[in-house]
């Protein structure tokens, strides 16, 4: 039996699947890993991604912060693939229980998806740091320059950056579905972001999944090991 097929049938016999997943989920929706270097990137910014999302960054150069943000992080013409509309449906139907995700861009809500987990928070959710006045993606992009309230307050989103920590209270619920779940599918990321990656090691059963294009240091210990587009292998399994 390929892998296809037997993912196939633990799927069809399980009703407590959890999702656990990253980058690569969104990739095939046109959202690039803003971690992957490239020529352009190297010509526009003086410093690499890691520092300009780090709080002290935000907090000492916003503009810089913002610019780099909008630039290489919102992508609100982004759709759904395959991947968010088939977990999107497991969960209609009764066998997904969450998807625990670090991406931010809200594509998994869009397919439909209720039960989700945002561990590095959400680009659809801006606040400003002085009065706390919601505002939406599309509000921060009609703004130039670094988003102002109306109160004159800097407006930030709420996305976890380097430096911050992860909500205690989504940490706590992820490692519950985690724990509980009978299969664990991890998708779309490389596990090298912590503390993120490391809630995969509170499953406790005997079908853990592993979908990446590249491997990953879970890949040892899994149950089963796809590689590949994870859209293009969930539009097989639907």
């Amino acid at each position: 039996m390929n892998e296809i097929e037997q993912l196939k049938q633990w799927i069809s016999a399980s009703d407590n699947i959890v999702f656990f997943g990253g980058a690569g989920v969104s990739t095939e929706s046109g959202i690039p890993d803003f971690r992957s270097v490239d020529g352009l990137y190297n010509q526009t910014y003086a410093y690499p991604p890691e520092t300009i999302i780090s709080h002290s960054f935000y907090q000492q150069n916003p503009k810089e912060f913002y610019r780099f943000y909008k630039d290489r992080m919102l992508f609100p013409e982004a759709k759904p693939n395959a991947a968010h509309r088939v977990l999107a449906k497991w969960e209609e139907n009764g066998k997904l229980r969450a998807v625990i995700t670090q991406n931010i861009d809200g594509l998994h809500q869009a397919a439909g998806s209720k039960e989700v987990l945002e561990l590095h928070g959400s680009v659809h959710r801006n606040y400003c740091t002085h009065c706390k006045k919601f505002y939406s993606l599309q509000e921060i992009l009609s703004m130039e320059g670094v988003p102002r309230c109306s109160c004159g307050g800097i407006i930030k989103p709420d996305v976890v950056l380097y430096e911050e920590g992860l909500d205690d209270h989504i940490l706590q619920k992820s490692v519950s579905y985690i724990r509980h779940a009978d299969i664990l599918i991890i998708g779309g990321t490389s596990l090298v972001v912590y503390p993120a990656a490391g809630l995969v090691n509170y499953y406790q059963g005997d079908k853990l999944v592993v979908i990446n294009k590249s491997v990953t240091p879970m890949d040892g210990q899994a149950d089963l090991v796809i590689s590949g587009k994870i859209g293009e292998i969930f539009s097989q399994i639907e």
